[in-house]
């Protein structure tokens, strides 16, 4: 007879075993236990070298301490505040912003005394808890193990002191990483925190859920709010309590309730890259306080649109319509056209609430099912917004052209428009298909506005065609949407189709923004600069570009890439062939690889993709703050006027703005990969055709045509030991010799899918 088990009848996962292990340690914070102890004591098959793991973790992560040989407890002296009984002490500390650069100039580089060098830079964290530092100072990357991490975070700004240099290893190995110590944190990069709140009886830890933030969160308990033991939670922090072994203090600022569903992870996903999820109260106070109603006074200081044909060209389910057009043909034949935008710096003042908390978000964020506005509704829904039917303030960039398109003036300045119609992108290309839809052609203004638009057409391909032969890159990416349930559930995905309504709207706000851009630029020639915020993107990295062109001969698409002119063409006739071949669709996001990233700047160095040597942006200022600063800076430089700001700080405001960019981009994908990883979980076991798209040593991706989804075969479940050639161009197999390439068509089975990592496994189809 077996003897049996005893069990506590579950067998938790290593996160799940640190969150009861230190759930028990704090519901017994004066007492010690060894890990077998604490297995017995909290009902769990996991054996104890499981839960002595746990405890080294969270050893490491500050929250346990071993404090002798084998025994662990809660680390009382770390997470114990000075005078933890008086509140408003952590209060007052709530108010605190961030810290800030003590500078306030560039990327500097500094030396101590004994010659070692001091750098600044942005913190990339790794999940083991090491970091890499970028810096502009630096060629490469420096390293920073865990234990010189000093409590900086992911996305952080850092000072680094660099240790010495490693001695030279022998020829042929791999140069060493320079490696230095975290000394300051200049600038935190996030604030907000998402987490799981444990509470015990005398206060609370926040375990944040984004494995590059290794270390607990302090919650004294008045600042937990409505949150119970367990929930999923949004904190602030409100003191870093920097120091090594000391951990940061927050506050409940909004509880999320259990973890799950499609809400709560694409809050998740705004929280981890550090967007708020709602704006302040005191923003929005702010906001509810702006009249609705526009004076006679503000109309009579602006140039009157209203009766001249305006309409907005947007998505369907667009609610923030920031820019409208507008046609009439002069006495001489000529053509003038107008680019209207919403003139939000009308509302916006600066240094007011709303302006401080736009210019800290610096950009609304597209999510999959949502939106999370840089500005609350009242502007960017409402007073802002661009609807038909009703008197709105723009800020217009008015171009005279002739009737081939060749711009003969320009004239910038504020407005007022009435626009007379709502265009979505579909419907818009029912004129120019020649087959209007049928609520068009029953619209008393029917033929004016068949005309507006199959004439602005006419003139945005002109456009078009001029900036192909300057050098324009035409990279058209394949965009995916989905069609969701009410609860957010994907039924159905696929690639956006880009028309000829897209790419006009596209044209027209090319040239405004090119044309304010030029303007600016020429107000400082032949005397001092005025400052500005440019659009720059730079050349590309040639070494990439020989690389990738490597890669394309490969797969039959050879290309001359020696200069950057060769590269444009050679990249536009890439997206040609790629129309007709989805074999090297594969190339076009390798291809904006090899591209420099198009950033904010104040030194105008020109737009290399665009083909153009002066841009800005002007045209999106609900839901971007370089447009606002573009428009504050246009209007004090209009009329005769010249006036300039500190550059200085304006390229600090742009680095700012090209960060928050960066993030909102990432919080996209993520929430692009989670509705591809969701949309596929309903789905498997079902058969698919794709292309390979990747290959690495463990196995090959392969991508789906309509979700664009990417899985992983693993060639352990393949009849053949495979290797990866150089350049992971081909992978052959060596018994059998079967080869797969980049490019090739298969047929998969999914086989499962993880929607916390994002991760969709595959196997062959049989």
């Amino acid at each position: 007879m077996t003897k049996k088990k005893k069990s506590g009848g579950r067998r938790l996962t290593a996160q799940q075993l640190q969150i009861e292990v230190l759930r028990f340690l704090l519901a017994h914070p004066r007492k010690t236990f060894s890990p077998r102890q604490i297995t017995e004591q909290i009902r769990v098959d996991n054996n104890k070298d499981s839960a002595e793991h746990a405890l080294r973790q969270l050893v490491e992560a500050g929250s346990v301490v071993e404090l002798t040989l084998n025994k662990f407890g809660v680390a009382l002296d770390r997470l114990t505040v000075k005078e933890p009984e008086h509140t408003p002490a952590v209060e007052k500390k709530t108010e605190q912003q961030p810290a800030t650069s003590h500078s306030g100039k560039h990327q500097r580089l500094e030396k101590k005394s004994d010659g070692r060098k001091i750098i600044e830079g942005r913190v990339d964290m790794t999940r083991t808890g090491a970091a890499y530092i970028v810096s502009e100072l630096m060629d490469t990357d420096v390293y920073v193990p865990p234990k010189y991490i000093n409590s900086a975070l992911n996305g952080d700004t850092v000072r680094v002191l660099l240790f010495p240099a490693p001695p030279r290893r022998r020829p042929g190995q791999p140069v060493r990483k320079p490696e230095g110590e975290i000394i300051e944190v200049v600038k935190r990069a996030n604030e907000f925190f998402i987490g799981t709140i444990r509470k015990s009886r005398k206060y609370a830890l926040v375990l944040p859920d984004n494995p590059n933030v290794p270390v607990d969160i302090y919650i004294p308990l008045e600042a937990c709010g409505e949150a119970r033991d367990g929930e999923k939670v949004v904190v602030r922090i409100t003191d870093w309590q920097e120091g090594k072994g000391r951990v940061p203090i927050g506050k409940v600022t909004q509880v999320l309730g259990n973890a799950g569903g499609n809400n709560f992870e694409m809050q998740k996903i705004l929280i981890n890259q550090g967007f708020e999820l709602t704006h302040s109260e005191e923003a929005e106070t702010e906001a509810q306080r702006i009249p609705d109603t526009i004076s006679e006074q503000e109309i009579a200081r602006r140039r009157d649109f209203r009766e001249i044909l305006t309409f907005t060209i947007d998505p369907e389910d667009a609610k923030d319509f920031d820019d409208a057009l507008s046609i009439r043909e002069l006495e001489d034949g000529n053509l003038e056209i107008g680019v209207h935008i919403a003139d939000v710096t009308h509302y916006l003042k600066p240094d007011s609430a709303l302006d401080r908390e736009a210019y800290q978000r610096s950009t609304s964020v597209y999510l999959v099912d949502r939106v999370c506005p840089m500005l609350p509704e009242k502007l960017s829904n409402n007073l802002c917004s661009l609807v038909p039917h009703q008197d709105r303030l723009t800020f217009s960039a008015v171009f005279e052209c002739t009737p081939k398109g060749k711009v003969v003036k320009r004239w910038f300045g504020k407005t007022v428009i009435h626009s007379a119609h709502r265009f979505t992108y579909e419907k818009a290309q029912t004129i120019l298909d020649k087959k209007p839809h049928a609520d068009l052609q029953e619209l008393p203004i029917f033929p004016q506005l068949d005309w507006a638009v199959k004439t602005l057409d006419r003139i945005a391909k002109a456009m078009r065609k001029e900036r192909e032969k300057n050098g324009a890159i035409g990279f058209e990416t394949d965009e995916v949407r989905f069609k969701l349930a009410p609860d957010g559930t994907p039924l159905e995905a696929y690639v956006k189709e880009r028309k000829d309504a897209h790419l006009l709207i596209e044209d027209f706000m090319l040239l405004a923004n090119k044309e304010v851009a030029i303007y600016m630029d020429n107000k400082g020639k032949g005397q001092q600069e005025v400052p500005f915020v440019y659009r720059i993107h730079d050349l590309p990295d040639m070494s990439k570009v020989a690389d990738f062109a490597r890669f394309a001969a490969e797969l039959g698409h050879p290309m001359k890439v020696d200069t950057p002119k060769q590269i444009a063409h050679a990249f536009n006739s890439l997206m040609q062939a790629a129309r007709k071949d989805d074999r090297l669709k594969l190339l076009e996001p390798l291809a904006i690889r090899t591209m420099a990233k198009a950033v904010y700047s104040t030194n105008n160095i020109g737009h290399y993709g665009l083909g153009f040597s002066h841009y800005s942006h002007f045209t999106s200022p609900i839901r971007r703050y370089s447009d606002v600063l573009a428009h504050r800076i246009l209007e004090r430089n209009l009329d005769g006027r010249t006036d300039r700001i500190d550059k200085t700080k304006l390229e600090e405001q742009c680095k700012h703005i090209s960060n928050q960019e960066r993030k909102a981009a990432d919080a996209e994908r993520e929430s692009i990969k989670y509705k591809q990883a969701e949309f596929l979980r309903s789905r498997i076991g079902e058969v698919f055709e794709g292309i390979i798209s990747g290959i690495i040593d463990r196995g090959y991706f392969v991508e789906l045509p309509d979700s664009k989804a990417e899985g992983l075969v693993e060639f352990r479940y393949l009849d053949d030991t495979y290797v990866v050639e150089e350049g992971n161009l081909r992978a052959t197999g060596r018994r059998y010799k079967r080869q797969y390439k980049m490019g090739d068509r298969v047929q998969v089975m999914i086989t499962a899918v993880d929607l916390q990592k994002r991760q969709i496994e595959m196997e062959e189809a049989r």
